[in-house]
């Protein structure tokens, strides 16, 4: 009986330790992931504007999101792309790029942006289409590698401007932001807890692993003409 005991003891030590050191790295963990958050977070809050307030930029970038199977944007991108709009209005760009997911043929968010747009009165020569836009940080970097953009005003949601902001300064843009307003619509909960996730892969991406998108292609500057991108 006692010899049962002695062998016990070390294990229940062991594990015990083995607890701990999970329980610190759990802890430690998770401190990263906030601070990383609060970091990316902050670096954006001074560049956040208006149309009142926004300098004359190169382009406004309009950041694609889910469009329906009749090809009509859902209100979140509508959103978006009435933001970017008032920009364009305002005369803050002449150029607008629409940045998102192209990769199929029966699913399509740029032309669903497009023709949005040309229905507000914006010609189509001023609208370029990036069909490989399939995360903001494929959005960001296209814009200056692609479209050779050296400042931009970005339109997305509130709980996204963060993060956007964060990847096009982090890749030296010029970068500032016109957010819409978060809306319960949207699944906000969701939207915030992925977003946590996501601004983490940013930081990784941008300060760790300087990750180039899988497709780039042929530059096509962005005080040219809009139509050699509308295929």
């Amino acid at each position: 009986m006692s010899q049962t005991l002695v062998q016990s003891t070390p294990k229940k030590k062991t594990l015990k330790k083995l607890l701990q050191i999970i329980g610190i790295l759990a802890f430690l963990g998770i401190a990263a992931i906030f601070s990383i958050c609060f970091y990316v977070s902050q670096v954006g809050k001074p560049y956040l504007v208006t149309p009142e307030t926004a300098p004359a930029v190169d382009a406004i970038l309009i950041l694609g999101a889910r469009v329906y199977s009749d090809g009509r944007p859902s209100p979140l991108l509508q959103d978006r792309l009435d933001y970017g709009y008032r920009l364009y209005a305002a005369g803050k760009a002449d150029r607008i790029i629409v940045s998102g997911d192209h990769g199929r043929k029966d699913y399509d968010e740029v032309n669903a942006m497009k023709n949005y747009l040309l229905t507000k009165g914006v010609p189509p020569e001023h609208i370029f289409l990036d069909h490989a836009g399939f995360n903001t940080y494929d959005s960001l970097y296209r814009a200056k590698e692609i479209f050779q953009v050296k400042s931009l005003i970005v339109c997305t949601q509130e709980f996204h401007m963060p993060r956007a902001l964060y990847i096009g300064r982090r890749l030296n843009l010029e970068a500032y932001g016109y957010a819409a307003p978060d809306k319960a619509m949207y699944h906000m909960a969701y939207n915030h807890f992925r977003e946590r996730l996501a601004q983490v892969k940013a930081f990784l991406e941008t300060d760790v692993l300087h990750r180039k998108p899988k497709y780039l292609g042929n530059i096509i500057p962005i005080q040219g003409s809009g139509l050699l991108t509308q295929i």
